[in-house]
């Protein structure tokens, strides 16, 4: 038997693979690489270079490959991109879904994580944001996301088949032994954009907005550790394999930092006291976003490692070290 991880040659994607992979799993990992990194994916799991929305095709590979359990990662990501080009990320991000559920079930796969997004709740009016507030997404990459969700409940009451949507708020860091990290070189993370921008990558970080209701009027986010991410990934499949019911589960540590509150973090962290330029807010921004964050401790028993910022960015201040070696060296 075999978990199959889509997009796993990606960036949370791969550190699940880490995982899984350290608590004995055999893993199975298809990914296109349109964004995904194959170096990213360790030799002890199998790579498949494929399409998750096609179903004939996977529900072969579910078979011949034993599958018990999927994680689903595989999708697109970037939320002002959604707004340019949603056909596109309905396709790659609902369509395709929608195949890989219609392959789980033809291949009797009982068990499916889904990641999911803190962008379903669209503009929270109240922090922390629990897993009953109103789902109003406010971007097609939210709404992508929440149509999902809502075939997963479907599929769930018409089959054999359990689900857990973890609901990711800001995933940031790197895996503390540095064997994998934010690899894509659009990312827009702040975290990953504020430790470039110490490296030299950049001139200066752009903030938009500082006239928010927030302490320092700056956007306040709830940024969680990718490993304990991973970890709470982990805690699902327990779970659900344990007989437990589906469910969705935000996943953050419930307290939230500003963006002027990183950037100082990774000053302190890189030594670097670079340029910081201030703009107009972005639309679609909330001031704040932050994860109530006890319903996946008292059901899943999850319980975070990494969740101190400064440990954040320094794990993601040496990745971003080491992909400039590497990138000098080649």
């Amino acid at each position: 038997m075999s978990i199959l991880v889509t997009g796993g040659a990606g960036y949370i994607g791969s550190h699940m693979v880490l995982e899984l992979l350290s608590a004995g799993e055999k893993v199975v990992v298809l990914d296109n690489l349109s964004t995904g990194v194959r170096a990213a994916v360790p030799a002890e799991a199998q790579l498949i270079v494929g399409d998750v929305g096609d179903q004939e095709a996977v529900t072969g590979l579910m078979r011949r490959h034993g599958v018990e359990a999927a994680i689903h990662f595989a999708g697109s990501i970037v939320v002002p991109d959604s707004v340019v080009d949603p056909l596109g990320y309905y396709n790659n991000n609902t369509v395709k879904s929608r195949a890989l559920l219609a392959a789980a079930v033809a291949a009797g796969v009982k068990n499916f994580i889904f990641s999911s997004t803190a962008a379903v709740y669209g503009m929270p009016s109240t922090n922390p944001v629990s897993e009953m507030n109103e789902l109003k997404p406010i971007s097609p990459y939210g709404t992508s996301k929440l149509m999902t969700e809502l075939m997963l409940a479907d599929v769930a009451r018409a089959h054999d088949f359990r689900y857990a949507a973890l609901r990711y708020f800001n995933v940031a860091g790197a895996d503390p032994m540095g064997r994998s990290g934010q690899s894509t070189p659009r990312a827009t993370h702040l975290i990953k954009v504020a430790c470039q921008t110490a490296l030299g990558d950049h001139a200066q970080l752009s903030v938009y907005g500082t006239d928010y209701p927030t302490p320092d009027g700056t956007c306040v986010r709830d940024y969680i550790h990718v490993s304990d991410l991973a970890r709470a990934h982990m805690a699902a499949l327990r779970n659900l394999r344990n007989g437990g019911a589906s469910d969705v589960f935000n996943c953050g540590y419930g307290r939230g930092y500003s963006v002027l509150e990183v950037i100082e973090a990774v000053k302190m962290v890189s030594g670097v006291d670079f340029k910081v330029s201030f703009g107009p807010r972005r639309a679609g921004d909330p001031a704040a976003l932050v994860a109530g964050a006890g319903h996946i401790r008292k059901v899943l028993g999850w319980q975070p490692q990494l969740e101190d910022l400064a440990t954040i960015v320094t794990h993601a201040y040496g990745w971003e070290s080491r992909l400039v070696k590497l990138a000098k060296a080649s």
